[in-house]
C-alpha cells in the first residue's frame, strides 16, 4: 500500500463489499473453470491465471494496449497491418530512423505479449 492509507484501503474494501464484487468475481471464475474443464484445461490453471489478475487491480499502460489490441482481434481478427495500427502517428512522426526501428520493434514485442494473452484468455472463455 505505498501511498494508500489504511483507512483509504479498508473504504474501498468496504465498496467491493458492498457491491458484490468478491461474489460477482467467485461465479465469474467457477464459470470459467467449469468451461475450462470442459475444454481439457487444467483449473488450476485457470485459478491461478484470474488470482494473478486480480493482484493488480488498476490499469497499467500494458493492460491498455492489451486493450486496444484484444478491441482489434475481437472485430477483425489477425490483421496483416496490425503494427500500423497500433503505432502512435504523433510520437514516430518526430522520430529519427534508428529510434524508428527501436519503436517498431518494442512494439513488436508489445503486440506478441498482448496476442499471447489474447488466445490465453481466449480458452478461459
Amino acid at each position: 500500500m505505498s501511498d494508500r492509507t489504511i483507512k483509504s484501503a479498508a473504504k474501498e474494501a468496504k465498496i467491493r463489499l458492498k457491491g458484490g464484487f468478491w461474489q460477482n468475481h467467485r461465479e465469474d471464475v467457477i464459470g470459467h473453470v467449469d468451461k475450462a474443464r470442459i475444454n481439457g484445461v487444467c483449473a488450476t490453471d485457470v485459478v491461478a491465471y484470474y488470482s494473478q489478475k486480480m493482484e493488480g487491480k488498476s490499469l497499467t499502460r500494458e493492460d491498455e494496449f492489451y486493450l486496444k489490441v484484444k478491441q482489434i482481434l475481437d472485430e477483425e481478427g489477425e490483421v496483416s497491418d496490425m503494427l500500423g495500427r497500433l503505432t502512435d502517428q504523433s510520437v514516430f512522426g518526430t522520430l529519427d530512423y534508428a529510434s524508428r526501428q527501436r519503436y517498431m520493434m518494442d512494439l513488436s514485442e508489445r503486440y506478441q505479449r498482448a496476442l499471447m494473452r489474447y488466445k490465453k484468455e481466449k480458452i478461459f472463455r
